[in-house]
């Protein structure tokens, strides 16, 4: 039987290879696993299914932003305080090339935390609530994968600290690129997801380096992403919106699907 660890690491060299075949908030989270959802095979659609009803819901879009919601639980402060680093990670170097002792000191950060919690989904011996709580992450950090400024290189806090004007008010842009720009579809998750889904399977980047860790990759896209989206004159107005809004699409589309296709490989045997 494969280890945890050999687990994951040949899921994510699948996923790596694979042809073109807080991030978002509780809308993108939302969407992004509504897509997923919608294209599961039948043995995960029934593995998920099984594990979801441990939370009496049927739904990924139910549980996709419930790593975030712990924020708020004082029951779940401590789980919080262990995971909260791993919603994001900050490149330490403008190539956007994720080198893990420089970027990933320890495995705190998205892109390992990726495959831990894949590893533990998949382990059929785990208890079912445990793999319920690791579904829980890999829905919301494969989001949060896809969502740029959280894998930036700014030294800006993901762009926390990086102040612009939106609809007349101050705000900060990561806080544009959570929820701002997807909120000015006026669209709930389900008819956003109708939306993007309708337009058909997303043509998925070509690899852009040798990783058996399809998450690294995904952290690299976000970042590059990043060079062209801090507004000029820290003003967010309609032509940026125009500009960046289908970049944003394109994001839920491809975590949507790369969420699909992790549960496919993961849950596919019984």
């Amino acid at each position: 039987m494969l280890s945890v660890r050999r687990l994951a690491a040949a899921l994510f060299a699948t996923l790596a290879i694979a042809p073109a075949a807080q991030a978002w908030g509780p809308l993108g989270h939302s969407v992004v696993a509504e897509l997923a959802q919608r294209h599961l095979s039948p043995a995960a659609k029934a593995e998920v299914e099984h594990l979801l009803a441990l939370d009496h819901t049927t739904s990924l879009a139910d549980i996709a932003s419930w790593p975030d919601e712990i924020r708020n639980d004082p029951k779940q402060q401590d789980l919080w305080k262990q995971t909260r680093e791993l919603h994001y990670i900050d490149f330490n170097g403008s190539d956007c090339i994720y080198t893990p002792p420089r970027d990933c000191k320890d495995g705190q950060c998205v892109v390992e935390a990726i495959p831990h919690y894949i590893a533990i989904l998949g382990d059929r011996s785990q208890p079912d609530a445990a793999r319920l709580q690791a579904l829980k992450f890999v829905v919301h950090f494969i989001g949060d994968i896809h969502q740029p400024l959280h894998a930036n290189y700014q030294q800006d806090a993901g762009a926390n600290k990086y102040q612009v004007q939106f609809q007349g008010q101050g705000t900060n842009l990561h806080r544009v690129w959570d929820s701002g720009l997807l909120s000015t579809r006026n669209l709930d998750w389900k008819a956003y997801a109708n939306m993007l889904d309708a337009e058909g399977e997303v043509a998925l980047p070509p690899s852009i380096a040798p990783y058996d860790n399809a998450a690294a990759q995904w952290a690299e896209e976000s970042c590059q992403i990043t060079r062209s989206i801090y507004p000029a004159g820290h003003k967010i107005d309609q032509a940026y919106i125009n500009a960046e809004l289908p970049v944003a699409d394109t994001r839920l589309r491809e975590a949507g699907r790369r969420l699909a296709e992790v549960l496919n490989l993961t849950l596919q045997n019984g």
